[in-house]
């Protein structure tokens, strides 16, 4: 985004919301950079009036949500979301997705699939012909033995690295680990990601496939788009 142009994630979440979100609904918040600025459109609602149930992808969103006065729900002590409004890191045109950059794909894929409507907010950089062509694909994987993880992850044609927080491993809300596997393309995302599912280690991987039922996109002239 050059400077003094249009704030793009603030555009595609505030319209996300204000499309979306009615009175009375069961919310999901997602996480990241974009889906920030949809958090902060939900707390301008409920500070209007709104009665909203929420449920939080990650403690990052949780706190953010806390400190506008939202109030998060178990997922357990909700029967169902109405509506999930979350970012992504790649979208193809068949609508899917690799997420998980900001770390926090597990509680996202969860809280994706107890929700009817599930909104993919992002700018226009986020589009691509082909999922893990720009992005790698994260796969969160259980601590021990995780060197192995990794070995078994890299025999599916992708080089995994490990995620660092400084001089130690980035370690996820469940207190996992996140390996970033770097594919040259990922050319069949669904028997990709069967081939990752059954490798012993992972907990859950990056793609989102069948997921969004709508994708809102931004443009650098400020209007949304809609891939449906």
């Amino acid at each position: 985004m050059t400077s003094g142009g249009p704030n793009l994630k603030k555009i595609v979440a505030e319209k996300a919301v204000d499309d979306h979100v009615k009175d009375g609904m069961i919310v999901g918040l997602g996480t990241g950079s974009t889906a920030e600025y949809a958090v902060k459109r939900v707390g301008e609602l409920i500070a209007n009036g709104y009665d909203l149930k929420c449920v939080s992808t990650s403690q990052r969103t949780e706190d953010l949500a806390h400190s506008l006065g939202i109030k998060i729900y178990d997922l357990n002590d909700v029967e169902r979301i109405d509506v999930t409004i979350d970012g992504a890191d790649e979208v193809d045109p068949s609508r899917q997705l690799i997420k998980g950059l900001g770390g926090a794909l597990l509680r996202e894929k969860i809280v994706a699939a107890a929700t009817l409507t599930e909104v993919i907010i992002v700018d226009e950089t986020k589009i691509v012909d082909k999922l893990g062509v720009r992005t790698p694909l994260p796969v969160e994987v259980v601590p021990y033995g995780h060197k192995k993880t990794a070995y078994a992850l890299e025999r599916q044609g992708c080089k995994a690295t490990l995620r660092m927080k400084g001089d130690d491993p980035f370690i996820t809300d469940a207190g996992n680990y996140i390996y970033d596997c770097k594919f040259e393309s990922i050319d069949s995302p669904f028997f990709l990601e069967s081939r990752i599912d059954v490798i012993p280690g992972v907990v859950e991987n990056g793609l989102f496939l069948n997921t969004a039922d709508i994708v809102l996109i931004s443009h650098p002239d400020g209007s949304v788009t809609k891939m449906e």
